[in-house]
């Protein structure tokens, strides 16, 4: 009678779980209805909601099954009662109100990545400037309705707990000892939720062709953690993550993908894929290079490639220069488009290059490769340099200059992530035409296509579509007063000029991989540049060794690209890597193969429409060209041969 009298020192606590549980189970009944026209072509109601329940006990095992294990043995003893029912009411109370503000910001964040909160939910947390601006100029009613009711909510649970009648019953250590190893084996078996060798892990909910979909079984608190977590793994842990390739077979498959012959191997132990690249072109001396890295811009806003009418500038280079028509990027954010672009590496579900602290020094970039052969180079940015941790990386590895937005006097324009587009080209502009007969190299990154959308007034007319199109209207006018100055400029006619996208605005689609969704424009210009358009599949990673080419450097690098001006690739490379979260895709022709963390590969027919058609008994070749190219970067990066 005195143990079960004891329990009830849990009672408050079991009610909140229970509640907690519901409120949960609310919310992913909500997410259901709002993407409802997601959901219902998979069929998948039941099983959203049995593995739901199953991942929110895992949840609340994780973060509530130590209350109650701390609960039993602050009870004995009158002081560490009293202790207690401060410590663990505000504990709870706090992580309440932690776990409504990531849930309640779910459908928001869907909206914006077609995807459950996941790390990227605290990563850019270190740039505080940057992120309250962006959700306060476009999500401000959110911000302030869930804040508040976060800390209400916070505030409730810890009153509530703490006037628990039943928060001074005292108890034995007995009893205390018998019940602590049960609720350990309580807390273990709701976290690891199965019987086999592995615990449970998001790759459990997958049940479906729709990413998204697939992860409404989760919850958004779960989603973070467990992103955190493996976040964390990797830094200590690279391990494989989508199937199993000795290291011989990856090099033997990717070098043949390369082309990369004996002959022109200049490392095979040490640096496999480094080596020699005759230039297809040639000129009295190797041409200046320019890149205009456009922020977030998708296709979809391209009307030369069948998007919006939104770009006329940039529409108005294909048939100038080398255009291109299915260029995919690598990834989702602008730190992935410069490891494709500048490094020509390859993209994975590990932090990319210019973020990790193995690969900020002695790395292999473009902006190295022509240091070393004699160039200027220099990264020129509106905002500020150090986010995405591109400063240490561009100074650590070949970039000679910085300017950020300390560096502009009186701007046009200051929005949330720097000085406009305008200020940032005037500044490149009187940088360029300073650099005399030096060759140069020079990375533009624009900013103003970038939520909040901040923009120079009366500079275009607003679009119809909304802000975002109208900040593409910008960033357009932006870029085609630059290249304006830039034809009347004394570096022109010395000048490659390559205008390309990082990635797409908003990535989502109902599918693993949306590889429409990865689609960008691109164009190389300038008085050199011999006027065709590339209709095949081209992927960022290409960039390195057609640059190259085109401004007539002979050079030894590793990147695993292919030379679009060479005459068996002048119609595009004729295959394609998206990261798409913790999936990759890998294109070529019309079949699509995504790999899936844990899961075996899937080969897809690629439609007309980029519909993709499961191809029942997959397609091996493909497979293997896939697993390859995804195991190759992590490989580079272990044996330090990159």
């Amino acid at each position: 009678m005195k143990s079960a009298a004891s329990i009830r020192i849990f009672q408050h606590l079991a009610i909140f779980v229970l509640w907690f549980l519901f409120a949960l189970t609310v919310s992913r009944l909500t997410l259901v209805a709002i993407f409802w026209d997601r959901v219902a072509p998979t069929d998948g109601l039941g099983i959203i909601l049995l593995q739901g329940v199953r991942f929110d006990l895992i949840l609340v095992a994780a973060l509530f099954g130590p209350v109650f294990l701390f609960k039993c043995w602050l009870q004995p003893i009158a002081f560490l009662r009293r202790l207690g029912n401060w410590i663990l009411p505000l504990y709870t109370g706090l992580i309440a109100a932690a776990a409504f503000f990531v849930e309640a910001s779910t459908a928001s964040f869907i909206g914006q990545f077609d995807s459950r909160p996941n790390y990227l939910f605290v990563e850019y947390l270190k740039y505080p400037k940057e992120v309250l601006a962006t959700v306060s100029g476009t999500k401000l009613p959110e911000l302030v309705v869930f804040s508040s009711a976060a800390v209400l909510i916070a505030w409730f649970v810890t009153r509530w707990l703490r006037r628990d009648p039943y928060s001074d019953l005292r108890v034995s250590v007995k009893f205390s000892l018998l019940l602590t190893p049960v609720i350990i084996l309580l807390m273990v078996a709701m976290i690891r939720s199965t019987l086999a060798h592995r615990p449970v892990n998001p790759s459990n909910a997958a049940f479906s062709q729709d990413s998204m979909v697939n992860q409404l079984p989760l919850n958004s608190p779960y989603s973070v953690l467990y992103a955190v977590y493996e976040r964390r793994k990797e830094a200590s842990n690279e391990r494989i993550r989508y199937g199993k390739m000795a290291d011989d077979e990856v090099l033997k498959i990717v070098l043949r993908e390369a082309g990369i012959t004996p002959a022109q191997q200049l490392d095979p132990a040490d640096a496999p894929t480094l080596h020699f690249q005759q230039a297809t072109a040639r000129h009295d001396r190797p041409l200046n290079l320019v890149i205009v890295l456009e922020e977030s811009l998708g296709a979809e806003f391209v009307g030369s490639l069948g998007g919006k009418d939104l770009t006329p500038n940039l529409d108005s280079l294909a048939d100038q220069g080398i255009w291109f028509e299915r260029l995919y990027a690598t990834g989702i954010r602008s730190a992935r488009g410069i490891e494709a672009i500048i490094t020509g590496f390859t993209p994975s579900p590990r932090t990319n290059v210019v973020k990790r602290s193995d690969t900020q020094d002695n790395f292999f970039t473009l902006a190295a490769l022509l240091s070393k052969s004699g160039y200027h180079t220099s990264f020129i940015y509106g905002g500020e340099s150090h986010f995405d941790n591109m400063r240490r990386f561009f100074l650590n590895n070949g970039f000679q200059k910085v300017i950020d937005q300390g560096d502009y006097d009186n701007p046009v324009f200051r929005g949330s992530w720097g000085v406009s587009d305008e200020d940032l080209f005037q500044m490149a502009h009187e940088e360029l035409s300073g650099k005399g007969d030096r060759p140069f190299f020079s990375l533009i990154f624009t900013t103003s296509h970038h939520e909040p959308f901040d923009i120079p007034a009366n500079r275009v007319t607003p679009s119809e579509y909304g802000p975002r199109e109208t900040s593409i209207k910008y960033a357009d006018y932006a870029l085609g007063e630059f290249l304006r100055r830039a034809r009347t400029s004394g570096y022109w006619k010395n000048t490659v000029f390559l205008v390309i996208a990082d990635h797409n605005a908003k990535i989502f689609g109902g599918k693993l991989v949306p590889v429409e969704r990865f689609r960008i424009p691109a164009a190389i210009i300038g008085p050199s540049v011999t006027p065709r358009r590339i209709t095949g599949i081209t992927s960022q990673i290409d960039i390195v060794p057609t640059l190259l080419s085109l401004i007539g450097l002979d050079s030894n690098h590793p990147a695993i690209g292919r030379d679009l001006t060479r005459p068996e690739f002048r119609d595009g490379s004729g295959r394609a890597l998206m990261q798409f979260h913790a999936n990759q895709a890998y294109i070529e022709g019309n079949r699509v193969v995504v790999l899936q963390p844990d899961l075996e590969p899937r080969a897809f027919e690629l439609g007309p429409d980029s519909q993709m058609t499961l191809l029942p008994g997959g397609d091996r070749e493909i497979e293997r060209k896939a697993l390859a190219y995804a195991l190759w970067g992590p490989l580079m990066i272990r044996t330090n041969a990159y």
